[in-house]
């Protein structure tokens, strides 16, 4: 069990790209005392810059009790440490969270590993597709169907609390904004609106839901308080405005509209003041998505037949392409603002949709393994 842990470690810090994790079997020396200090000599022969020690023990009651140290190998001075007491099965974010510290210990920055992605899981032949929510571990274990697939649903959103997630779902031939408790399973619907309703997406404090509302071939954003039920119009209607997403303060919100002929990324106040165009590339803009940092929003773009996912500053300087391909949709970003997830569907008669990560560099590129095809991933918060 403590190998295990030891692997998913190992595994988030060498897949995040700003670590290198040094091959066990070069390890001089093999620590038999987690409270002991290391021989540092031994570890900076390697050339090793940091040492992550720990060790799990399993209870008379079946819980298990791991502890973990990190020491910086060049003065030999400790860094972290933690020790708690989990469930066993839980075993995989006992790694996680210690993977986070030491992210954090070492870049200055916050963690993003113990967090988990909520997605559309795929499954049947290309003209017939089961599509179900599906719930996973960010490194795409732990996977948990969420629905049985007699529905269509798309672009499901985590709550900032972790606790619900918002969807659309076709009831029947009329789409529906729902909220679900992702503890109990039961859902609720967000207001029965006339026409199509899509795009929803949570404000910071949990307390809003915004949304696409579409009427006579035109869309507008609304706004809806969760409490009192009462929605707010915030563009005038007259264009296609959809895939509205909040700035981290909740004072701002970035849209798609082709209100000037085609798609592009329009940046506005809450209150629907002030909107203002800040793409400025060639090509059609799509799913603008603010960062939880607030320093960078992440945007698809069509260009001369392929699909680019990329980031620009919200002023619209600074655009620059982190990945492109046949079809890549749907960026979501990790909570700590510096890895994004997306999906790519590959063509062909067995073609279907894959989740990806990139980080902000563009080069650390890396598929999320799941069990069958899979979309529209949405990155929850910190769990812990």
């Amino acid at each position: 069990l403590a190998a295990d842990i030891a692997d998913v470690v190992q595994n988030d810090l060498g897949g995040s790209g700003l670590f290198e994790p040094l091959d066990r079997a070069s390890f001089l020396e093999q620590v038999r005392d987690v409270n002991a200090a290391p021989r540092f000599p031994d570890w900076r022969a390697i050339r090793a810059d940091a040492l992550v020690v720990g060790d799990v023990e399993r209870g008379a009651d079946g819980r298990i009790v791991a502890q973990f140290r990190l020491w910086d190998v060049t003065t030999g001075r400790q860094l972290a440490g933690q020790r708690f007491a989990t469930s066993a099965q839980n075993w995989r974010r006992v790694g996680h969270i210690i993977a986070d510290q030491v992210y954090r210990q070492l870049t200055g920055e916050s963690g993003y590993f113990d967090t988990r992605v909520v997605f559309v899981d795929e499954t049947g032949p290309k003209d017939r597709r089961v599509k179900r929510l599906a719930i996973m571990d960010q490194d795409g274990f732990n996977v948990r169907l969420l629905s049985k697939g007699q529905e269509l649903v798309l672009t499901p959103r985590f709550s900032p609390t972790n606790q619900e997630i918002t969807f659309m779902s076709y009831a029947g031939d009329q789409p529906r904004v729902f909220l679900m408790n992702l503890e109990t399973g039961q859902r609720e619907i967000v207001g029965d609106f006339p026409g199509m309703t899509f795009a929803p997406r949570f404000s910071p404090d949990g307390q809003r839901v915004i949304m696409s509302l579409q009427s006579e071939g035109n869309s507008s954003i609304f706004e809806m308080d969760l409490r009192s039920r009462q929605r707010r119009q915030l563009t005038p209607g007259n264009a296609i405005d959809t895939s509205p997403s909040y700035s981290p303060d909740g004072r701002q919100i970035v849209f798609e509209t082709d209100r000037d002929g085609s798609q592009q990324i329009y940046v506005m106040n809450s209150d629907g003041s002030n909107p203002h165009r800040i793409s400025q590339g060639d090509g059609r803009y799509s799913t603008p998505v603010w960062s939880p940092r607030g320093d960078y929003i992440a945007f698809t773009k069509q260009l001369g037949g392929r699909f680019l996912i990329g980031v620009m500053r919200p002023d619209g300087s600074g655009e620059r392409v982190l990945t492109e391909g046949f079809h890549n949709e749907g960026p979501t970003w990790a909570p700590n603002g510096r890895v994004l997830m997306f999906f790519r569907e590959s063509q062909g008669e067995n073609g279907g949709a894959r989740i990806f990560s990139v980080d902000l560099t563009g080069y650390n590129e890396r598929t999320i393994r799941t069990p069958s095809f899979a979309s529209d991933p949405a990155w929850s918060p910190l769990l812990n």
